[in-house]
């Protein structure tokens, strides 16, 4: 018999709409949206989820609400609305406490324009909100040299001009104002200078420009040349702001980019405004996840969610795959040209966002930054744990000589140097890299089994799939196929190989998880590098040494050090050797190279 779950389930319309998940005490665990309400609901009860909290909120639910809609949009947005209201435990709050700043034409006679974090509905314009206090300083600061405007709160009614009531201060004095409150500016003049602000505010310097340029040509023909060269000075103002603010192409306007970088538990959404070919606004928002959201789903939200938030208007949206944002909004995923270059800005900006808080987490909080990489490292490798324990394996010689191995060890993702080991090869002849990475990985695990020592969760081989294939066979020799996590990977197009796969996997280029393994071979290069020179060059120097009769292994360091090589020794003169090590022992070394040398 069906439990009334099982029956809530299937009796589920086919149509748009949103659910709602609670659980056995009604208390609502999570809302969603479904283009197909049934299909999207039982999708969480016919399969084992590789998230674990996904798993967990599916044993938890106990009863199904839904709220049926016309169309996919409207889910979006009733969905977000629902969220914001009821804030369900499972689901992302897309929601920050920050009070962002406005800049405020203020309805009155002689309109003053400042920056304000509150919204008084009194009929005044607001421009916003933006993201930082440093753009609105920016912004009045620009308007101040252009506009002189008054900054009093005096109510200049038209009764109280002209009856007096008002002196002009010390920024009239200063120029800083043009005295409306004694009638020395009339209100066209002054409204004209607010709709100029109003239009850059907007974003559209065009207009100010060419009443500028006008201006100062009027004044010039006029011989008024001082007043000229003020209004040049003003333009140039205007050109160098508008120089670094417009990016793109001019006539690119009105318009909204949207992008998202995303981890194992977090999520960034960049949104870039775009105004007259002007970037006039953009931010980045964190999202935590809850569950395994997809990026599609989390940059839905986090659109509907900003463009209420910051109020954009604009028709159309760039974003990096289809979304369906409703009839009104005109989605575009730009694959050239400025608009592709607009929304390369914004994923690089989220992008910059991520790492300058992944640098902070580090030094804060260390572990949680671990734990974070390990998890993130975990799925990008397809690992049945998570690789705390990590060993790098590659080989070193010139021709077969000197053949030498290393082998790294990395725990939560930083080296261990206490545990790195150097290998000499004792069983190959000649120049054969499969036959010494089969021998190493034998006598690193057969010491580690001897030896009762833990065992790695990830063995890393430096080369492709020979290297990797050889390795293979030690760890089936010594039983321990299946119990370690072992890949290749070639350094040309850093290709990552698994046993058994032909199709190698190529990980993000700018991925944490790549970053590490790079860093794993590079330092096992490194290791076995300088083991194997050291090698060599103690071979070279046992060669030289232990051939001349009457000369010591500390004499010929000695030379060595001072001449930095055998052959600058075996050139110098005997007087020069002589200065080193003495006339008697400088007579044998250069008697014993002038015979070999015959």
């Amino acid at each position: 018999m069906r439990t009334p779950l099982e029956l809530q389930i299937q009796t589920l319309p086919d149509n748009p709409g949103v659910y709602q998940y609670f659980d056995k005490d009604d208390k609502l665990l999570y809302v969603g949206k479904a283009k197909n309400l049934k299909k999207r609901v039982m999708s969480y009860f016919n399969k084992v989820h590789d998230n674990g909290k996904t798993n967990v909120l599916v044993k938890k639910i106990a009863s199904i609400k839904h709220i049926v809609v016309l169309t996919e949009s409207e889910a979006l947005l009733l969905e977000n609305n629902l969220i914001k209201k009821l804030q369900p435990r499972y689901n992302i709050l897309l929601k920050d406490d920050k009070t962002y700043p406005w800049i405020c034409i203020k309805r009155e006679p002689f309109p003053r324009i400042f920056s304000t974090r509150r919204i008084v509905k009194d009929g005044s314009e607001y421009f916003g909100p933006y993201t930082s206090f440093k753009t609105v300083h920016t912004l009045l600061d620009l308007i101040k040299e252009l506009y002189p405007l008054r900054t009093c709160n005096y109510d200049l009614s038209e009764a109280n001009i002209r009856s007096g009531k008002f002196k002009v201060c010390l920024e009239f004095h200063l120029g800083n104002c043009k005295g409306p409150c004694e009638g020395h500016e009339p209100m066209n003049v002054y409204m004209d200078h607010v709709h100029a602000i109003r239009e850059i505010l907007k974003g559209n310097f065009k207009e100010s420009l060419k009443d500028f340029k006008k201006h100062m040509q009027e004044l010039a023909a006029d011989m008024r040349f001082e007043e000229a060269q003020n209004i040049k000075e003003k333009i140039e103002v205007l050109e160098n702001y508008q120089a670094r603010s417009t990016v793109f192409n001019p006539r690119i306007s009105n318009l909204d980019a949207f992008t998202i970088i995303s981890d194992e538990s977090m999520a960034y959404v960049n949104f870039i405004q775009v105004s007259h070919g002007a970037i006039i606004r953009s931010h980045t928002m964190e999202i935590k996840k809850k569950l395994d959201e997809s990026d599609e789903e989390l940059l839905e939200l986090a659109v509907v969610e900003l463009r209420e938030r910051f109020q954009l208007k604009s028709k159309e949206v760039l974003v990096p795959f289809p979304l369906n944002l409703g009839e009104n909004v005109n989605v575009t995923v730009p694959k050239l040209g400025d608009k592709k270059l607009i929304l390369d800005l914004s994923e690089r900006n989220a992008r910059f966002y991520r790492m300058d808080q992944l640098k902070q987490e580090k030094i804060v909080d260390p572990d949680r930054h671990t734990n974070r990489i390990m998890a993130q490292m975990k799925k990008d490798l397809r690992l049945p744990e998570e690789p705390r324990h990590i060993e790098c394996f590659d080989n070193s010689n010139i021709q077969g000589a000197n053949p030498v191995a290393a082998c790294v060890v990395f725990k939560d993702g930083k080296p261990s140097k206490k545990d790195y080991r150097h290998f000499n090869i004792k069983t190959v002849e000649g120049p054969n890299d499969f036959a010494s990475m089969e021998e190493v990985v034998f006598r690193r695990y057969k010491r580690l089994l001897d030896e009762n020592e833990p065992l790695p969760q990830l063995i890393i081989i430096d080369g492709g799939k020979g290297q990797l294939s050889s390795a293979l066979k030690s760890l089936d020799i010594l039983g321990l196929r299946g119990k370690i996590t072992i890949l290749g990977i070639a350094k040309r197009l850093e290709e990552i190989f698994y046993p058994g796969d032909s199709v190698p996997l190529y990980l993000d280029k700018k991925s944490e998880t790549l970053k590490i393994i790079q860093q794993l071979r590079n330092e096992a290069h490194r290791f076995g590098i300088t083991f194997h020179r050291d090698k060599r060059s103690k071979s070279a120097l046992q060669t030289s040494v232990e051939t001349i009769p009457g000369i010591g292994e500390k004499t010929m360091v000695t030379l060595l050090q001072h001449f930095k090589s055998v052959k600058r020794m075996t050139a110098a003169p005997e007087e020069e050797i002589a200065k080193v090590v003495g006339p008697s022992k400088a007579k044998k070394i250069t008697e014993f190279y002038q015979a070999k040398n015959k």
